[in-house]
């Protein structure tokens, strides 16, 4: 259909029938806009709260950074016959993170991938600083995620002996 086709038929329709048509363009065009835009809205939202717990985090660790960085230089590994998995598997326990240990497992070489859920973060630093200064392990990557509740973290972390 052409435009002039519309235009004859819209034309020929009584003028309650354009009434109702025009409305009925109008609450359309405003539906359209509404479907468009409350998704664009509700994602903004979303990502402003990610940015703001972030900003949160960051202030957090640029706060206890020099704390860890005045604990001084990485200890040298312990002459112990334990493996990687015991090491960590114990020091996770002391540290109060036995319970949110979900899982190990092996990571390329020499290194171990453990994941934690639920656990409290001070608590999670706290055990990543001891296993470096005082385990002579080496953090290569963690990947820590908000939990349920505030100050609980998922978390993922490679762990391996330092070389």
């Amino acid at each position: 259909m052409n435009i002039t086709a519309l235009q004859d038929w819209y034309s020929a329709r009584e003028p309650r029938e354009q009434l109702i048509l025009r409305w009925g363009a109008v609450a359309a065009v405003v539906l359209l806009i509404l479907a468009l835009a409350l998704p664009v809205q509700r994602n903004v939202r979303a990502a402003q709260t990610r940015i703001e717990t972030k900003q949160q985090d960051l202030a957090f660790l640029r706060q206890v950074g020099p704390t860890i960085s005045a604990a001084g230089p990485m200890a040298p590994p312990p002459d112990s016959q334990q493996s990687l998995i015991v090491l960590v598997d114990s020091s996770a326990r002391e540290s109060g993170l036995g319970e949110t240990v979900s899982g190990s497992q092996p990571s390329g070489d020499g290194g171990l991938r453990v994941q934690l859920e639920q656990a409290d973060f001070n608590l999670l630093v706290a055990w990543l600083a001891r296993l470096s200064t005082q385990h002579g392990l080496r953090i290569e990557s963690a990947n820590i995620e908000s939990g349920s509740q505030p100050g609980l973290t998922n978390a993922s972390v490679v762990i391996h002996l330092q070389r």
